[in-house]
Parts: C-alpha cells; structure tokens; sequence
C-alpha cells in the first residue's frame, strides 16, 4: 500500500483547509456551473467492516467537485477525510448539506406540535385563529377559544370545538367525521403549510452531498481520500481434486465484494486487506447543542411576614430529560424505569416530544434504563441524584439491528473448451433441451484443465502484520450490487485423508486433505468447497494459513472406515527410591495404554489421520507422531483394502511420595523389599532398619507386659487390704489374716523385681531407638529402581 495512505488513516492532515458546513470563502466559484462529479478510482476494504476510498479527477482552473455520500457514511468521512490538490492550486474549501434535528426545528417553529399531532392538537396549538366550521345544516364562523374532551352519556369521550363568534357569541360543536373545519386566515394556512413541509422534508431520500471546492491555475488533478464503514468482505475456496493421480490439486479463492455506499464502482482499483486496522464511530455530522440555564428576570424583592412548616422529610430531587433517534428526533412512548438502590422503583413514559420527568425523588444512587420497540435497549448504571432541584440526562435510542437477505442475480458463465467444440457449461438462451437437441454432457477433465488454466485476478502482498489482495486491473460494481473476485488460482501440495478423534462423536471419521499453502500467499479464513472429479463432495471451513503452513481440512464423512477406541491394561509400579536424611521420596509410574482398531470395509486403501489428546503430566511413550497439534498428537495409520489395523499408545505419568522413614511400618518396610527383591542394595539400606525397628516392637511388647502384670498386682493388694479391714479378731479370721499378710509379702517382692527389669528394658528400647535413628540419619539411598530390575 503506499506510504501516504497510512496518514489518512492516521487523520493526519498537515497544511489542510477545515472542513466547513454550508460555509463559502472569499475565493472565487464557478456559480453558474454545476459541481462536477468526483468518480472513486480506488477501494481497499478491511476486514473489520472499514473500506478505505479514494476519489481522483482532474479540474481546470478554480472549479467545484461533487462526492455523494450516504447519511450513514458522513460520520466517518468527516473523521477521516484528506483533500490533496496535485497541482499548482489549494482546496479553499468543503461543504456539505447538514441539517438540524427534526426535534430542534419543531421546538424553533410557531406552532407547538410534535411530530406525530393529531387534530385536537393541531386546533389546541391554533387557539385564538379564525375558523369556519361546516356541519349538515349548520356553519359556525369565530375565534377558537379551545377544544374540550367530555364524556357523553355512553361514556365515550367526545371533543367539542367552541368558538366566539365576532357578535361575542359562545357556540360549541362536536368534532364528529361529518364536522369540516376550515382556516379562516391566511397566516393560519401559511403556518400549518410550513409545519407539514418540515416534516415532509424528513422523508426525503438519504443522500449527503459534498462540494469541494479547488481554486488554482491550469489542469491539475485533485484526489480525497477517506474513510467508511462498508459490509465486510468475505473469503470462499475452491479445492479440486483431480480423477488423473498424476495432476496436481488446485486451490482457487474468490472474495465476496459488497458495494453499498452512494455510487458506483467504476473501473476502479480494488485491494483486499485481510486485517483489522483500529476504527470506531464518532457522530460528527449530527449538529451538537448544549444545555443552557434558563435564568429568570430580576425583580425586586418585597419583605412579607414568614410562616415556616416544620420539616417533614428530606429534600427530594427530579430527573427529566429527552429521548431520541441517532438523528435527533424525538421518540415517544419510550418507557423510562429509575431503580434506586433500597429497592425503590419509578417510572415513566415519553410524550411526544419524547420527555419524561420524574418530578420527586429521593437523593441517592438510581439505575436507569430506556426501552423503545425497535430500539436497542439503553441502561446506565449508576446516576447519583443530590438535592439539586432538577438533573437533566437526555438519552440516544439506536435502532435494533435488522436482518437483511441480499439476493444476488446474474447470468452462468459458459465454459467451453477453446481446443475442440465440446460444450462443458449451459447453453445461453432458453431452457435446456428445450429446442429438441440432445442436452450436453460434462467433460470432467476438460473441467479440470480449464480451472488450472484460470489465472487470478489479484496479487498478493504483505503489508506489515497484515496480507493484500490487490486485484489486477479495473473492476466496475455498480450501487448496491455484489461481486465475485477471484483472488488465488494455485497448485497446492495435499494428501487426501480421513480423520478421527473423540470429538467427532461416533464410529466414523471424515474425509479430508492435507493441505500445505504452497501457493506463496496468505490465505485468509472463510468456507470451502471439494470438488472430485468435477463433482462436489463437501464442504468445511479454514482459518488464516500463512504460506508453508500445514493444515487439516475435514468436508464429509468417511462411510467406508469404522474406528473403535478401548481403553488398555493400566498399571502402577515403583520406579525410584530416593532416601535423604530420614525422607524416602518414593516415585511410583502410571502407565497407561490406548487401542485404536481401525476396519477398512472400502475397494480403496485408506491413510486413517487418529488424534489422541495430550493430556497434562502424561509422556507419550511410543509410537511417534507425524505431528501435534497444541491439544493432540497426530499419527497416521495406513489401512489396505478391505482390511483392519490397530494403533496403541503408551503413555506414563510420574506420581511422587515423600515418607518419613521413621514412620514406615514393619509392613510397609517388608512391602517395598518384597516387591524389589531384585534390588540387593534396597534390601541392603532397608534390611537393618527393619531387623531395629522389630527389636524396638520386642522390647516394647516385653516392657508392656511387665506393666500389665505389675498392674495386676497392685489391683490384688488393694482387694487383700481391703478383706483385711473386714475381719473381727476371732480365730478363724487371725488364721486368714496371716495368710493375706504372706500373699502380701510374696505379691511385694515380685513387684519388686518387675519394676527393675522395666528399668532395664526401658533403657535398652532407648538405646535401640537412638541407635534406629541413627541409622536412619546416615541412610542415604538414590535408587532407579527399572535399572536396578534389570541388572
């Protein structure tokens, strides 16, 4: 793209006149002459739904230039516009017709009517006019004094007309279809005559225009440049893959172009930008009025006695404001709904001249929002009312988005091969067949050389992060009317494939291609269609492909290949030992196996494209992909035919523990031997801590056993003491005292000897505990345990 084409996007515009509304200079102009069109010779389109166009004509002398525009475009152009004389001149000035809000005029006219008045407003706004009114057999001829709606005794509402005649007479008449009313005065006529004009002049077609004037010597070309918003152009394929093995697939692009702004493309140079340059909307055309504070005239002040009320409540604020079109015209019977914060809800609808008003409210924090019929909705989320009397917040309603069908008519081309006379494309002219004749057939290989033999209209070119298609040569398309470009005609490099993995859902895979972007061009996104053998065998989609970038392309389902995916044996066995100052960090291995059973039922042989998620914290084992993708490995398996074939995938995941040795169990320390018996130096490392840790269980079990009897003991002596207490000095109870007294000796001595072999054993379960810990200290193992297995 060239280089000053990047300042008008920027709106750089260095050492240019102002654009100006219905503004005239001191230089002079062609006035008899009428502004001479300015024709587009330049298009480039984005797509971000922007088009970028340049206007370029030749003018002699001082002379006025004319571009057409839509109301919808004027935004835009007025943000981006750049008007360049090439020659010995200077652009004084550019104009365009701009007008006032619907809404603004009728509050500036005489006569206070919306734009939706019905009668009884119409003659409420003409109190005080001359007026004739004619019913059968009756003419009434005064003043109006006013219109009144009663209730008749049906209760229907009925509008009465009173008028006061020049006699002072007051005679009244019901407003009934039979009821002809007349404007007794010219001024009257005049008056409403110019009101229905304005409001006319609003339905009017939607066409800018802007003059441009150019003041300087001799021929010269002028050119403006701008931008606006067009419908975004869009990108189709086409893949052929050719019936002969020895033929090469072509890739062939067309781009969808719309024309919708306010003229013609004529010969114009088109270029397709497939990037998204920034750009936003900013109403600029529309005239901008600020609020102003009505001040009421001075009088002076006359000291009256005061009566002060108590105080009832708070202050209380309003809210009023307008609601409005993006044109400015009013919208009635919008409704208008303030919630505040403690739940509270108010609400109110427009009136004709789209105002609404909540007249008391309290102070606080409200959320207003505005819904119309037609229109998109509007919510402002936080309007924060003090206790200022009146708060105004005027509202613009766009129009909900509607959907459009553009339907696009044109003639078939006709192919035909230039080599031979054989017909591969309709007849022109009637319905085929319809002369008798026999109806054609298609040639599929003369359909095939004759698409490698089209060549594209456009070439590519990069443009920074962006890529080009600047078509060659003039294209014409006229005012909203639609066009068909071919961009890209190639040899591309593909394999023909089908695919599978779990998010198809099913038994089958698709058809697809392998597709490499050979063609030297980057290929934007959007739909493509398969043709095999000159005919159509489904459809997909493609993202942007930079060139020598690889892609999978799926466009229908393969009936011929069943795939069967099962879940293989999975198993968990230790892998490594690493001990370090009392910390075993043990690692045990996940492994875990998937079976794909693939069954060709298909004359043809297949190459089946399966696509196994990679799944985080796993490693694939075997066998190797053909290639991934950021979520799955690819591996191609080749299927004869009428055959089947299996791919399985192994895959591990490392589990990590960390356990103090000190708090293995004699179990837990005869599991891990056992189960790596093969491993002499973890027999070697774990073997006497095992041998120390059952010595400490012994002595522990013996020390335990010595209490409990002790314990025992203790018990018998408190019941002997206790029978003693009981007896009464006769011979009988002396005899069984000096028994219980011996037992008692005997029972003494034996706690006696308990209690000093508890001593002994509880030093020496001490000593073996210091002795385990050491040994736990110096214990330092680093083991691969699949290494070790395998010595």
């Amino acid at each position: 793209m060239r280089r000053w084409i990047l300042v008008v996007c920027g709106c750089a515009f260095v050492g240019l006149q102002p654009v100006r509304a219905q503004v005239t200079t001191g230089a002079p102009r062609a006035a008899a002459a009428a502004p001479a069109r300015l024709p587009v010779r330049r298009v480039v389109l984005y797509k971000n739904g922007v088009g970028y166009f340049e206007h370029l004509g030749r003018v002699r002398g001082t002379q006025t230039l004319s571009i057409a525009f839509n109301t919808s475009q004027l935004n835009d152009v007025l943000k981006s516009l750049t008007t360049v004389d090439l020659g010995n001149g200077r652009i004084a000035d550019v104009s365009f017709n701009s007008d006032a809000p619907l809404a603004r005029r009728l509050d500036a006219f005489a006569l206070p009517l919306g734009d939706k008045p019905t009668l009884v407003d119409l003659l409420g706004a003409l109190r005080g006019t001359r007026l004739e009114l004619r019913a059968p057999g009756r003419v009434i001829v005064g003043r109006l004094l006013g219109v009144e709606r009663r209730r008749a005794k049906d209760d229907v509402p009925k509008d009465e007309v009173t008028l006061v005649s020049d006699a002072g007479e007051l005679r009244s008449i019901e407003l009934t279809p039979a009821v002809t009313v007349k404007l007794a005065e010219r001024a009257s006529v005049d008056q409403v005559s110019g009101y229905l004009g304005l409001l006319a002049s609003t339905r009017g077609q939607d066409r800018r225009t802007m003059t441009i004037s150019a003041v300087g010597d001799g021929s010269r070309d002028v050119m403006v440049g701008y931008v606006s918003e067009v419908p975004v152009w869009k990108t189709t394929y086409r893949i052929v893959l050719p019936a002969n093995a020895g033929a090469a697939p072509i890739l062939q692009g067309w781009a969808i172009v719309d024309n919708t702004i306010g003229e013609d493309w004529t010969d114009v140079e088109l270029s397709l930008v497939a990037g998204a340059p920034q750009s936003f909307v900013q109403p600029l055309s529309q005239p901008v009025y600020t609020q102003r504070p009505v001040v009421g005239v001075s009088r002076a002040a006359t000291p009256a006695p005061q009566v002060h009320a108590e105080t009832a409540a708070a202050r209380g604020s309003s809210l009023s404001g307008r609601v409005v079109d993006h044109n400015g015209a009013a919208l009635s019977g919008a409704a208008v709904t303030a919630s505040a914060t403690t739940g509270r809800r108010f609400t109110a609808v427009t009136d004709g001249q789209g105002r609404y008003a909540f007249p008391m409210m309290p102070a606080g924090n409200y959320r207003v929002e505005f819904v119309l019929a037609g229109f998109q909705n509007v919510t402002i989320e936080r309007i924060y009312l003090d206790s200022t009397p009146r708060q105004l917040q005027d509202t613009v309603l766009a129009i909900a988005v509607i959907s459009e069908t553009v339907t696009v008519t044109g003639a078939a081309p006709r192919i035909s091969d230039p080599r031979s006379s054989r017909l591969v494309g309709p007849r022109g002219g009637g319905a085929m067949g319809g002369d008798g004749a026999a109806a054609p057939t298609v040639d599929r290989a003369a359909v095939e050389e004759r698409v490698a033999e089209m060549q594209a209209t456009a070439r590519g070119e990069a443009v920074g992060d962006l890529f080009e298609y600047r078509v060659a040569g003039p294209i014409t398309i006229r005012m909203n009317q639609s066009a068909l470009v071919p961009i890209l005609t190639s040899n591309v490099a593909l394999e023909r494939v089908s695919l599978w993995n779990d998010r198809i859902g099913g038994a089958r895979p698709l058809r697809s291609v392998w597709l490499t972007n050979t063609s030297g061009m980057t290929l934007d996104g959007g739909s493509f269609t398969v043709l095999d053998a000159a005919t159509f065998v489904g459809e997909g989609l493609i993202e942007p492909m930079k060139p020598g970038e690889k892609r999978l392309l799926s466009y229908a389902i393969d009936l011929g290949v069943q795939v069967d995916s099962k879940k293989g044996d999975d198993s968990q066995r230790v892998s490594r030992i690493q001990i370090v100052r009392g910390v075993a960090s043990v690692r045990n291995e996940q492994r875990s196996r998937r079976v794909y059973s693939v069954r060709n039922n298909d004359a043809a042989a297949r190459t089946l494209v399966i696509e196994h998620p990679i799944r985080a914290g796993w490693t694939l084992v075997s066998p190797a992909p053909v290639e991934s993708s950021l979520t799955s490995y690819r591996f191609a398996v080749s299927v004869g035919p009428n055959a089947s074939a299996t791919l399985v995938v192994d895959e591990r995941r490392p589990i990590s523990t960390e356990i103090a040795i000190a708090d293995l169990t004699d179990q837990q320390i005869a599991l891990y031997v056992a189960d790596n018996g093969e491993t002499m130096r973890l027999k070697e490392a774990l073997g006497p801590i095992q041998s120390k840790k059952a010595q400490i269980a012994s002595l522990t079990a013996s020390y335990e056993a010595r209490q409990g009897e002790a314990q025992r003991l203790n018990d018998d002596q408190l019941r002997l003491r206790e029978n003693m207490r009981a007896l009464k000095g006769s011979a009988g109870e002396r005899r069984l005292l000096k028994r219980y007294v011996g037992q008692l000796d005997e029972e003494e001595d034996r706690i006696a000897v308990l209690q000093r072999e508890c001593s002994e054993i509880d030093s020496r379960i001490g000593a073996a505990r210091d002795e385990l810990a050491a040994m736990i200290e110096r214990l330092s193992l680093d083991l691969d345990v699949d290494d070790a297995a395998r010595q």
